[in-house]
């Protein structure tokens, strides 16, 4: 190990993360400058890469969890050789630049996941891990190994603190994802103050006791760091790994390191003097030596042979298994079947269930017509229906798997659920009760921010849940989550809408979709072909009854409801029409000719019907019409007690339609 070039590198980089804050005047230097080393370390061969080749299927990945600490991320992917030029360094933090404020998965070449949020990066490691471990199992053969990956994460003490990190990490000690290794940032700060003000843990302890190997290193020892990395690689011992660098927080700076006031750009005044000290030019900002550069171009050119002959292994076993090779293909394509839809059987014409129920009879078929689709519930299967039978339970014993269990542990579900879908090799799906959405929202929002198409599968979705009470019927969750931007949320209003959300969700690539799906038995509206129904979904918005003679009222729902709003028209006579809005982002992606033709706006006498708060369908309804919402907490009595009550009834539509 050429300690001495490492140095440089690692002083270099503190003069980079200093110029880019100071440049910008924002920002945060204390994770850069105290993690200097263990970037040197890992960039300068500890990670398996080809910055010439980011998706390489059989990298190592990074994931910086710490996301406020993102210059660390950016020097060094610069100094490896992605594709991050020294100017998009010193644009830090600017308006059109690849280096953002948190790292950004689709802005910066070689980002493997969108973090920012505290502990998320944590969660996003797990999915990455049991995703490779997946992978692995799958693909993998006697004669070739093309999967092999660790799955690398920086954290520190704001991550370990929120409860996604500890769910998440809880998760994998279960399961043996012993390709994980987390890299502890172990600073004793927090933003506000030192660390012992918050947190008392034994760190090392605490992972043992989670089923994790920990060891605790001085994270300034270059030696050490690449032997405990070298280590945690090595090691095939079903325990994730944890390495606990003891580090100084805006090591560099001598006037706040080891301060809370290290965390930001507090330290970021004091520049000129720490570049002094640390030896690097002073009529030179954003220095990087030729030496350095040198290095890494070797590092590189060494990493280049490592993917030239893992190509060579792939394509030996591409030729042995074009089975194995076309499916994994497939997988990192995303594809799914066009014709999705024509592989789910049609529902009897007697069929009566709540769409959680149609959504596991959908659940078998969607397995069998999409290998890469894996599912998983948050101790809800029971519940939720969406057990893949004869799909087998993901464990270490059995990473082929394709039910997750992961326990009540929903923000942990979703992290995961972004970290297999950052992977791109599976379609992954979470299912909890609809009420629980809130414990899993920041994930949701990640997913929406990044275009990852999970699936969420989310039941007992109203007042319709009954008994339990108001703590569980989800009034206001529904709409809480259509104003996530680039989140579709889907509410069928029977089994082959149902069907056709499922199709919806495995069809789109570019964000997450969220199924809203009923505990109580709802009708099949054989009125509409199973064609027209499942279509209807895929536009979001479809004329599920058309009106005799002229248009003068139209009638909308979904979901459950949308049975009220049909057997409604029996008495209010001619020109009505009943339109089914099971997902308001599909409709409002039509153009505007359809959505014309669905809601002409020639017709202002408009009714709304929904099991939830009524706002957001006044955009619909327009001023001159009518929502039938519930815009208050719910009731503890039998779901349909409930439902009439609140007025979610076909006497309610007949009467504010009479009213208009």
């Amino acid at each position: 190990m050429n300690t001495a070039i490492l140095s440089q590198a690692a002083t270099q980089a503190r003069g980079l993360a200093m110029d880019a804050v100071h440049a910008c005047n924002s920002g945060h230097l204390g994770l850069p400058l105290g993690c200097a080393e263990i970037g040197a370390v890992l960039y300068s061969g500890a990670l398996r890469q080809n910055p010439d080749a980011p998706k390489w299927l059989n990298r190592d990945r990074f994931i910086l969890s710490a996301g406020h600490g993102s210059m660390f991320l950016y020097t060094w992917l610069h100094l490896s050789g992605y594709a991050l030029p020294l100017d998009e360094l010193k644009r830090f933090r600017q308006l059109g630049s690849h280096t953002p404020g948190h790292p950004e998965s689709f802005e910066t070449v070689g980002v493997e996941a969108t973090t920012g949020p505290l502990g998320q990066g944590i969660g996003n490691a797990v999915g990455f891990a049991l995703s490779g471990k997946r992978a692995a199992a799958k693909f993998n053969t006697a004669d070739h190994v093309i999967f092999d990956q660790h799955i690398f994460a920086l954290h520190g003490d704001g991550c370990l603190q929120e409860g996604v990190a500890k769910e998440a990490i809880a998760f994998a000690g279960h399961t043996g994802l012993d390709n994980l290794i987390l890299i502890y940032d172990s600073n004793d700060v927090t933003l506000d103050a030192m660390a012992d003000r918050t947190q008392g843990e034994d760190a090392e302890a605490y992972f043992k006791s989670q089923q994790w190997d920990a060891v605790t290193i001085d994270g300034h020892d270059f030696a050490a760091i690449a032997a405990a990395i070298e280590k945690a690689k090595s090691d095939k011992n079903g325990r994730p790994k944890v390495i606990i660098a003891k580090t100084l927080i805006g090591k560099g700076i001598p006037q706040v390191a080891g301060t809370a006031s290290a965390h930001g750009e507090g330290g970021a005044k004091f520049i000129d003097e720490a570049r002094a000290n640390l030896g690097l030019p002073a009529d030179e900002h954003f220095y990087v030596s030729a030496e350095v550069y040198a290095h890494f171009a070797e590092v590189k050119a060494e990493q280049k042979k490592g993917f030239e002959a893992w190509t060579a292994t792939y394509n030996a076993w591409s030729a042995a298994n074009p089975e194995l090779a076309a499916e994994l293909t497939n997988s990192v394509a995303g594809a799914v079947p066009s014709d999705l839809s024509s592989k789910i059987p049609a529902f009897a014409a007697d069929y009566k269930d709540a769409t959680r129920g149609a959504g596991g009879v959908v659940v078998q078929a969607l397995a069998k017509a999409v290998p890469q689709f894996i599912t998983g519930s948050a101790d809800l299967y029971g519940s939720t229906k969406n057990y893949i039978k004869d799909g087998g339970d993901f464990s270490a014993s059995n990473p082929l798997g394709r039910n997750i269990w992961f326990g009540i542990r929903e923000h942990a579900m979703g992290a995961i659920c972004n970290g297999i879908a950052y992977d791109g090799l599976f379609r992954a799906s979470g299912a909890t009760f609809m009420v629980f959405a809130d414990y899993v929202r920041p994930a949701i929002r990640l997913a929406s921010l990044s275009k990852l198409p999970v699936t969420y599968i989310f039941t007992h979705d109203s007042v319709g849940v009954g008994e339990d009470g108001p703590t569980h019927q989800p009034v206001e969750t529904v709409s809480g989550l259509r104003v996530i931007p680039n989140l579709d949320v889907i509410r069928p209003a029977d089994a082959e809408e149902t069907a056709g959300a499922f199709v919806a969700a495995q069809l789109r690539s570019d964000g997450p979709t969220m199924l809203s799906l009923t505990r109580q038995a709802v009708p099949l509206m054989n009125e509409l072909s199973v064609e027209e129904r499942r279509d209807g979904v895929l536009r979001g918005g479809y004329i599920a009854k058309k009106e005799n003679g002229d248009l003068k009222l139209i009638l909308m729902s979904s979901g459950s409801e949308l049975q009220h709003a049909m057997a409604a028209v029996a008495e209010l006579g001619d020109g009505v029409r009943v339109v089914s809005m099971p997902c308001f982002e599909r409709f409002d992606r039509q153009g505007a000719d359809y959505q014309e033709s669905v809601l002409p706006k020639s017709c202002t006498k408009r009714i709304a019907i929904e099991a939830g708060v009524s706002g957001l369908w006044w955009k619909y309804v327009g001023l001159g019409g009518k929502v039938l919402g519930i815009d208050r907490f719910g009731i503890s009595a039998p779901g349909n007690t409930v439902m009439k009550e609140l007025g979610m009834t076909k006497e309610h539509v007949v009467a504010a339609a009479k009213a208009l």
